[in-house]
């Protein structure tokens, strides 16, 4: 769909909604609203009466979404939040307990697309990055204030970017930086390109900027228990991830959730002392991955992941 300019294309609706298995008259939460395609594939699927709360930290993603399903009137329910505060806001809005959970994780299109937003090297903007624009560390200050070892650990954490302590030696030495292309001229030249090459050079760099400046890692760890308490038995959690290091988390997550012991020595080699009892079961062992015509309409989803559990009985 294409709103304000910008074309909104949601990766794995068809995956989703067979694994969350919306029915007519439930209630689910998408804890990353964006443009609002993946909302609007469970209001259809829940009509007459189903109802989605929708949250969004991104102010701009929560007026297109308000634009693209203004039709479905009030069986959505907008939020401006972080996911992080999933809990909170499920309880103040009555949708606690709910049958799904989806999070879409990552950066969406619309701020990818819109050059101010500063979060692609492909067009030039300022080097901001900030899903909520109210929050106040943006990726400028990140790049010309952090100290040169701070700078690569960051890009080696957040990035797995094995050439971390040359982008952040030349990033320092190029001080100030202020704007998109130029970051990304600087990293191109400290680690060049490989000819004919898919991934640009500043890719993870990016990518890590964007992780630290919004604490996405932070988040995300707070949101996944939060999500499995705010389901029904039976009710699903549906995470999309894009990169290995979220796809890490929501895994060893949902494999440390799925098991009736998390003690440290292990299941079997002394008796259990934590007391944990399993809360989910995996449905999805392997990750779901785009198929062959998506991945040919839609570049995003060549790197999307989806991961599936069920809230158990407790």
């Amino acid at each position: 769909m294409l709103v304000d300019g910008v074309v909104h294309v949601p990766v794995l609706v068809d995956e989703v909604l067979r694994e969350l298995n919306p029915q007519p008259g439930q209630r689910f939460i998408d804890g990353t609203l964006g443009g609002g395609g993946h909302t609007q594939a469970l209001l259809e699927a829940t009509a007459p009466n189903g109802q989605v709360l929708g949250m969004d930290a991104d102010p701009a993603a929560l007026a297109i979404a308000r634009q693209r399903l203004t039709a479905y009137g009030d069986r959505v329910h907008f939020v401006n939040a972080n996911f992080a505060e999933v809990a909170q806001v499920a309880r103040s809005h009555g949708f606690s307990p709910v049958h799904g959970v989806l999070l879409d994780l990552g950066v969406s299109s619309i701020e990818l697309e819109t050059p101010a937003r500063g979060f692609s090297f492909q067009a030039d903007g300022p080097l901001d990055m900030r899903h909520d624009p109210s929050s106040s560390t943006t990726a400028q200050f990140l790049v010309n204030y952090l100290a040169q070892d701070e700078l690569s650990n960051l890009l080696y954490r957040f990035g797995e970017e094995h050439r971390s302590r040359a982008i952040a030696r030349a990033i320092v030495s190029s001080r100030p930086i202020l704007t998109t292309t130029q970051l990304a001229e600087v990293v191109s030249r400290a680690v060049g390109r490989r000819p004919g090459g898919r991934i640009h050079p500043a890719t993870r760099t990016f990518q890590s900027l964007r992780i630290a400046v919004n604490d996405e890692m932070g988040a995300l760890a707070v949101v996944l228990p939060a999500a499995v308490g705010a389901l029904v038995t039976g009710g699903r959690l549906a995470v999309i991830s894009f990169h290995s290091l979220e796809d890490r988390i929501v895994k060893q997550f949902l494999q440390r959730e799925a098991r009736d012991c998390s003690c440290p020595h292990g299941r079997y080699a002394m008796p259990c002392t934590c007391g944990h009892r399993a809360t989910i079961r995996i449905i999805t062992k392997r990750p779901i991955v785009a198929s062959a015509w998506e991945l040919a309409a839609n570049v995003r989803s060549r790197s999307a992941k989806l991961r599936v559990a069920e809230r158990k009985e407790t």
